[in-house]
């Protein structure tokens, strides 16, 4: 039997409240996502007298309704295949093929900075093969041109999440897809793609990476210290922690010359792949997902419609898995008959790959589960919106708080995709009571304070792989970047106050207003921040 909702006036808040708050205590997303929704279950058995089974029946029959729905299963499809696809890109050596080209081109510190910058653009499709990849890759090339360890985890880690909340072909796009709620009128799709260039914290990020990349001298604060280290001594390692600790003696500028040469070895012996066996399946995983959005979008129906309706009307869950089906299929005639890799290899991969990404399905579900629950049962937004409707809180506020609150969550679990499941359906909700014109600058800001949080905690896992693929000491990356994550943050700040305000004057105009007055925010900081904040070392 289909449950119907209830007007669980202030303990409709309960659950939320209570995942938020045992994330912040516990540190563990899945536990805190079970408990909050167990917590949703009890108050709703409760209201309609189901008793202690309803507690059960009403978690399990919503966590499966979620899974049967056909655009959520379709998502967990693609999460598997792009796994597999992953894993096979990185079995078959067309990473370390990339790297040993782009060694014996790059002249200088800043083509070195810049190509690892461009490289972490290029693998938009999953973070976590942005980090590996990117680390592995160009490693060996950044220790040759005395780039620290701690710049080139911050090169990799500002390009992964960034880049993955903004390409609609990504793990990250399946996942806010599925998390928009169906009866706004508006598709998950035609939302995400709107929410992209208000989405400040993704754009203003790329903007300085590339920009510290290119000038000479932009560095700021302890990277500027660890990058003068770095380049000084030749030494690329634990710069952070050598000038912490004063220094240390030359015989280790040695050792780590011989393991740079180690590196740039094992690459050569190991890399039995080309360029463009990395190339290749990425394209044609963006070239088959955008074909399939078209498709299923009644493109080639006859029903006339544009290019930009039939991404509106696309189901995007549908064709991203058949994407990501198609670049398997093209992946086995590419590296199968080449020999690359071996018959049984090739399916061994794939069963890794898929395993690899079982954390992100699982937070995934439960994610669906809570804003099932919170939505269809409890119905939390609405008695949220109605809480905003009655304070005189400025409803052009919206953005920026929801902005605060999403980095304070997502820094504090580690996760934007557990944020993301607990604050889109009720900020949706809310500026769809309160203030319609707010919801794609809002998600935006939902978003980008996800990604924001998740840039600088310490027990996030990009943030944890960036620094692993860089070889650079966890603590000391952290360290290093929390100063540039904070300054794209407060010009996105102010970015969302002028973007509550200038709202009403139409998105287009909103974009036009917003975006180079918070990229002017940043120029400005970029260039005054070197000049006043100089540590030494």
């Amino acid at each position: 039997m289909e449950a119907e909702f209830v007007h669980a006036g202030i303990w409709s808040v309960i659950p939320p409240l209570v995942a938020i708050a045992l994330s912040l205590i516990t540190k563990e997303v899945i536990f805190s996502l079970m408990v909050g929704i167990m917590s949703g279950a009890l108050i709703y058995s409760a209201l309609f007298g189901l008793g202690a089974v309803g507690v059960f029946t009403v978690t399990i029959d919503t966590m499966i309704g979620k899974l049967a729905d056909g655009g959520n299963a379709a998502m967990v499809i693609f999460l598997a295949l792009l796994g597999g696809l992953v894993a096979l890109v990185t079995k078959a050596g067309g990473s370390n093929a990339y790297g040993l080209w782009a060694s014996a081109r790059i002249k200088s510190r800043s083509s070195a900075g810049l190509l690892t910058s461009l490289l972490g653009l290029l693998i938009f499709i999953d973070d976590y093969f942005n980090c590996l990849t990117v680390g592995t890759v160009m490693r060996p090339v950044t220790d040759r041109h005395r780039i620290s360890r701690e710049k080139l985890a911050y090169l990799i880690d500002a390009t992964a999440a960034p880049v993955c909340v903004i390409a609609p072909i990504s793990s990250w796009a399946a996942s806010v897809i599925s998390y928009y709620p169906t009866e706004t009128g508006v598709t998950g799709m035609q939302a995400f793609a709107g929410s992209i260039p208000m989405n400040l914290y993704a754009v203003l990020t790329i903007f300085m990476v590339i920009w510290l990349a290119v000038r000479k001298n932009g560095d700021y604060g302890p990277m500027a210290a660890v990058e003068r280290y770095a380049e000084k001594t030749g030494i690329t390692e634990r710069c952070f922690e050598r000038i912490s600790r004063g220094g240390e003696e030359e015989g280790v500028k040695n050792e780590t010359s011989v393991n740079d040469n180690d590196e740039l070895e094992r690459l050569r012996v190991s890399a039995g792949g080309k360029v463009f066996d990395l190339i290749i399946p990425v394209a044609f995983l963006v070239l088959f997902s955008v074909l399939a959005m078209l498709w299923y979008g009644g493109f080639w129906a006859g029903e006339g419609k544009s290019l930009f309706e039939a991404f509106g009307d696309t189901s995007a869950g549908f064709a991203l898995a058949l994407g990501g089906f198609g670049a398997l299929v093209v992946s086995f005639f590419l590296f199968v008959p080449r020999r690359i890799i071996s018959f049984k290899d090739f399916f061994a991969a794939i069963g890794a790959g898929i395993k690899s990404m079982t954390p992100a399905i699982i937070i995934l579900t439960l994610a669906w589960t809570i804003s099932g629950i919170c939505r269809d049962l409890l119905n939390t937004g609405m008695y949220v919106a109605a809480l905003v409707e009655a304070s005189s809180m400025p409803v052009a506020l919206i953005p920026a708080i929801m902005f605060v609150i999403a980095a304070a969550l997502s820094f504090s679990t580690g996760t934007s995709w557990g944020t993301f499941g607990i604050l889109i359906p009720i900020t949706i909700n809310i500026c769809d009571f309160v203030a319609p014109h707010l919801s794609i600058v809002s998600l935006s800001a939902v978003m980008a304070g996800s990604v924001f949080g998740d840039h600088c905690s310490p027990i996030s896992d990009t943030t944890i792989l960036s620094s692993t693929g860089a070889g650079c000491n966890h603590i000391s990356h952290v360290a290093t970047q929390m100063p540039y994550a904070l300054t794209v943050a407060a010009a996105c700040f102010a970015g969302y106050i002028i973007a509550g305000f200038a709202a009403p004057l139409g998105f287009a105009v909103n974009v036009i207003i917003t975006l180079p007055v918070s990229l002017v925010l940043l120029i400005a900081a970029l260039l005054v921040l070197p000049k006043v904040w100089k540590v030494t070392g």
